[in-house]
């Protein structure tokens, strides 16, 4: 099946998928406002930030390769990379 022109591919899981968002690997309220960014889908994106502080992404997880790794995504990537990109509804919420 050919690539549709359109898609990208998210840089944490690898999914291919329309539309994609800005993570800023410092947050921006930790300095990183014009700093080094990755796109990725919006359930990554969420995940990401809500597994992490914006301290914790700022000072462990500031690149792609750390939050690969990062022990507390593990279960979520190899959940995620199995699943299609459109059919998943993942939004912020509020930490408990």
């Amino acid at each position: 099946m050919a690539k549709k022109q359109n898609e990208a591919v998210c840089a944490l899981c690898g999914r291919e998928g329309q539309s994609l968002s800005r993570h800023h690997l410092v947050p921006r309220e930790e300095g990183g406002r014009y700093g080094a960014t990755a796109e990725l889908c919006q359930p990554c994106h969420s995940t990401v930030h809500l597994t992490f502080t914006n301290r914790e992404l700022a000072i462990l997880y500031n690149s792609i390769p750390a939050l690969q790794q990062a022990e507390a995504l593990q279960k979520y990537l190899r959940w995620v990379r199995t699943k299609r990109i459109q059919r998943i509804s993942n939004s912020r919420g509020k930490r408990k």
